[in-house]
């Protein structure tokens, strides 16, 4: 239940982020609900998708999408009336991203699908959103810059596999990965870590 709870957290961050990514676009209502549902449960969607899993987890459990637009009015309200939120917000998306890839990774390797498999699925699971926020809202998305992001989903995953072949405890792995992913996310904001950028000579 703490993982489910933490889930719907993370959704509420997302949905957030979509908000402030749309705040500059003259969306209406409607629109700013649509990119932060996209940047939500984008990732896990089209995870549930790819693996075959149906119903897809929003439809099975609604309060996703209540969370969601409860976040979204929220954040509206928020922003009316306090400026945007600075670095406090971005360590809260480390968390969600932390969580989403992860739980991501969590579901694949269940279903019996290869080390590679697991990785990418538990990225996609926590960078798709994200990835699809930045593109409705004419941005680059964040993956594609210098920023260490899915990098750090990568790490924690790779980590979560790495001990459960180990034979550590698979709730230690798991928590473990979330460690590292929000670590390296955190300390990248706080260093200004970054990867190197290909350029044209």
């Amino acid at each position: 239940m703490l993982l489910y709870y933490l889930d719907l957290a993370g959704v509420a961050v997302f949905a957030a982020s979509g908000v402030l990514a749309a705040r500059d676009r003259d969306l209406d209502l409607l629109g700013v609900l649509m990119v932060a549902t996209l940047t939500a449960i984008g990732g896990g969607t089209l995870r549930d998708l790819l693996l075959d899993r149906h119903p897809i987890f929003w439809i099975v459990d609604t309060w996703y999408l209540i969370v969601i637009i409860a976040a979204t009015l929220a954040t509206i309200l928020y922003l009316r009336l306090r400026p945007p939120p600075g670095k406090i917000f971005l360590i809260a998306d480390a968390l969600g991203l932390a969580l989403f890839a992860m739980l991501g990774a969590k579901l694949t390797l269940a279903a019996g699908h290869a080390p590679l498999i697991v990785v990418l699925m538990g990225t996609m699971t926590g960078v798709t959103g994200g990835v699809l926020r930045d593109v409705v809202t004419a941005r680059i998305p964040l993956i594609m810059q210098k920023e260490i992001y899915a990098t750090a989903a990568i790490a924690g995953i790779v980590a979560y596999l790495a001990l459960q072949s180990l034979g550590v405890a698979s709730s230690m792995a798991f928590s473990t990965g979330i460690v590292v992913v929000v670590l390296l996310r955190v300390l990248a904001i706080r260093w200004g870590l970054n990867l190197p950028v290909c350029r044209k000579r």
